[in-house]
């Protein structure tokens, strides 16, 4: 029976979170609107359709969303070129292919900004997915079941580093790892559902074959 990594990007392969957060405070203030740099970070790893709402409200999202999003999204591609991958990001893909685990990249993120992380990371020959793959976004589970497509994994295991990761993987039956490596706590990963918390990815990789992969169910009608 063929198992399959889910692996999230944006703090999880590439360091990243920190990179939204300023986007996000930046995209927030051409509207006037200031919200706290805490909670931002909180809301990174949920699509950029929910975090306006999430982070300051619905009035916000109804009378600037769109603004909002198209500034963040200017701001994050000024920010682009200093991006680097996690220490251990490479390493950790190649291993897990090496081992004979299917393997697919899951963001929440834009395609163009995910063809430069692959760039950075060069994975091999892997599967990914984006945010223009889907119509709802994490915390919903829509993406995981996108990149499980791409696969055809009969059991499966997602690895992030929010709890939007978690909450996604959850609702769709799935066990899901948790890495510290985007700014979340422990307990915080672990109280979304994470089986294990690594502190990061060459730890991670090390314990690859011992994954809590489950059964893939097909998504009811």
């Amino acid at each position: 029976m063929s198992n399959t990594v889910v692996l999230d990007v944006d703090g999880t392969l590439v360091d990243t979170n920190y990179h939204h957060t300023v986007a996000w405070l930046r995209a927030f203030r051409t509207v006037d609107v200031t919200v706290p740099g805490w909670q931002v970070h909180r809301a990174i790893g949920m699509g950029g359709d929910k975090l306006v709402a999430a982070v300051a409200g619905d009035k916000v999202e109804q009378d600037h969303g769109d603004k909002v999003r198209q500034a963040w999204e200017r701001y994050f591609d000024e920010m682009l070129d200093e991006i680097q991958p996690l220490e251990g990001a490479h390493r950790l893909v190649r291993a897990a292919t090496d081992l004979g685990l299917a393997v697919v990249l899951a963001s929440s993120g834009k395609r163009k900004h995910v063809e430069h992380y692959l760039k950075l990371l060069d994975p091999g020959d892997v599967a990914w997915t984006t945010s223009d793959d889907v119509e709802d976004s994490k915390p919903a589970p829509d993406l995981i079941e996108v990149a499980l497509r791409e696969v055809k994994g009969e059991r499966a295991v997602v690895v992030g580093d929010s709890v939007w990761d978690c909450e996604a993987s959850a609702r769709i039956g799935l066990p899901s790892v948790g890495l510290l490596t985007g700014g979340f706590g422990e307990d915080e990963l672990v109280d979304s559902g994470a089986s294990a918390v690594y502190a990061d990815l060459d730890t991670l990789r090390a314990e690859l074959a011992d994954l809590p992969f489950a059964v893939v169910e097909e998504p009811k009608a």
